[in-house]
């Protein structure tokens, strides 16, 4: 069945109930109550916070509340006249802790109520930290559209009383900076957008072995691996691509991908080469090998704050280890072959990462060839296919699932029914097993990607797998035809936002197939 025939059959057998139900949100919340009063927002809403022990000295909700205000205008003159009565005048915010510091596993739970009664008439968000008040105002925001007839705001179905909370702590999307690379507007876009669906860790796979594009002061010669002299970024860039993630309560995981993947890093530095014939893996047997990725992981302790990070692993091939007369003579005198070489990098590469003060994440093949060797604060990182994670925490370590046929962005013909219906838990039925599972991300490797064209390749098929994270299990749909009014609806709103989404009708990086309303392609 062609694809854009499938989704307005979708429509048809659907459409009617959800307009009827009027829950038009994504990612769906844990709990929604609404009834049918149509309100309007004031013109100069504010935000309050009474009741607050959250003082917001930096201002973090204070500019998430001006964005949210800035986006839900729609950029079209709110030129109408405030009605007298039914009017949101104010969302007050109530967060319960002061910290503001973005940690690992915070909690981002939020309570939202939009009532039909009071004087003034305001909304309330009350959330434990910050963090969670944001993804309150992202879902506040949702319920907003500009009115055409009143030329204001508008707010349907109140009162509204939502409780929510994710499902999962980590909830991720990968870009590539390696393969092509993405100027830091565009990154600070794809951030901006893993907001509106409440992604939570953006995991930048800034070096491989095309390029390296980052600056790494304790080596400065490394980033002459860079494609141009203007592709690359300072590590003042990286500092505020840091900051501007945070603000908005997305962590930065940094990866760096040894020992394989890192044929780059010898333009600067060939001696990290095997030999100029054979340029990866990264050399084994010499210190300064490991000494440049100490200095990287110093360096990046500095910018990269996340609990995390990654150190790759995956796809070594170990030959130019045996072709290369020194390293071979090296593995002779160890009486080592070249797996155990292989393993051993891969663990000294992790004690240096936990010496700066980092948990690890690795590619699957470290646990497929040597999980028990492994530090227990590994979380391995599935992508190979979907029976390694129910080994991973069976053995007891934790686990990250990106299982490629599914996850993978970069794979075109994944539809975004794949991405919906993805389980991370799958064939995992302990529940202290299933806690092992920390979350899951979708991976947008960017051999076939830049910055033209980056927005229709992630979005809307990472939504699908960001509701598969967030909402309870409970409340996900088994037949994908029941979200579809939904999620079509929600990507229409990326694109009045100014996101590049694809039609849901086809597959990845889809174009319209013929004219017609936004919500039925």
């Amino acid at each position: 069945m062609a694809p854009a025939l499938r989704l307005l059959l979708a429509f048809l057998a659907i459409g009617s109930c959800i307009a009827a139900d009027n829950i038009d949100l994504w990612p769906m919340p844990k709990t929604v109550s609404h009834g049918t009063q149509k309100l309007y927002i004031k013109k100069d809403i504010t935000m309050s916070m009474v009741g607050s022990t959250y003082s917001d000295e930096k201002s973090i909700l204070k500019d998430a509340f001006q964005r949210m205000v800035d986006l839900i205008t729609l950029n079209h003159a709110i030129d109408g006249i405030n009605p007298s009565s039914l009017v949101l005048t104010c969302v007050n915010i109530v967060v319960h802790t002061p910290e503001d510091e973005l940690k690992f596993g915070a909690d981002e739970s939020y309570n939202l109520t939009v009532p039909t009664t009071g004087d003034p008439l305001y909304a309330q968000i009350e959330a434990q930290t910050v963090f969670g008040a944001l993804h309150g105002l992202q879902t506040f925001g949702q319920l907003c559209y500009f009115d055409f007839t009143s030329r204001l705001i508008g707010l349907n179905s109140a009162p509204w009383i939502i409780t929510d909370t994710p499902r999962f702590p980590y909830r991720g999307l990968l870009i590539d900076t390696a393969r092509h690379y993405l100027p830091v507007k565009i990154i600070k876009g794809v951030i901006d957008a893993m907001t509106y669906s409440k992604l939570n860790v953006l995991h930048w796979h800034i070096v491989d072995e095309q390029s390296f594009p980052i600056e790494i002061p304790s080596y400065p010669k490394l980033w002459n691996g860079s494609y141009s002299y203007s592709e690359r970024y300072t590590m003042s860039d990286a500092t505020d691509i840091v900051r501007y993630a945070e603000r908005r309560g997305v962590n930065v995981l940094a990866e760096i991908d040894v020992p394989g993947h890192a044929r780059s890093w010898g333009v600067g530095y060939p001696s990290l080469w095997p030999s100029d014939s054979c340029r990866e893996p990264l050399d084994v047997s010499k210190n300064f090998t490991f000494e440049v990725i100490d200095g990287i992981l110093s360096d990046f302790s500095k910018v990269f704050k996340f609990k995390f990070a990654h150190l790759g692993g995956d796809e070594v091939n170990t030959s130019c280890w045996t072709e290369t007369p020194h390293i071979e003579g090296w593995l002779n005198n160890n009486h080592m072959n070249v797996s155990d070489a292989y393993r051993d990098f891969v663990l000294k590469s992790q004690k240096l990462a936990i010496s700066h003060g980092y948990d690890i994440i690795n590619w699957e093949e470290t646990f497929n060839n040597f999980g028990d060797k492994l530090d227990r604060k590994t979380v391995v990182h599935n992508w190979l296919g979907e029976d390694v994670a129910p080994k991973v925490v069976a053995a007891g370590l934790r686990c990250i699932v990106s299982n490629q046929d599914k996850w993978y962005l970069d794979h075109l013909d994944a539809s975004w029914e794949g991405f919906y219906m993805n389980e991370p838990l799958k064939g995992i039925d302990d529940t202290k097993q299933q806690q092992l599972v920390i979350g899951g991300e979708v991976c947008m490797w960017g051999e076939e990607i830049d910055a033209s064209d980056i927005e229709q390749t992630i979005w809307p098929r990472a939504a699908a797998a960001a509701e598969r994270l967030w909402t309870p299990i409970e409340k996900l749909a088994n037949d994908t035809r029941l979200v579809t009014s939904r999620l079509a609806r929600f990507r229409c709103l990326l694109n009045q936002r100014g996101v590049a989404a694809a039609p849901l009708a086809g597959y990845g990086r889809a174009s319209p197939a013929e004219p017609g309303p936004c919500v039925r392609q």
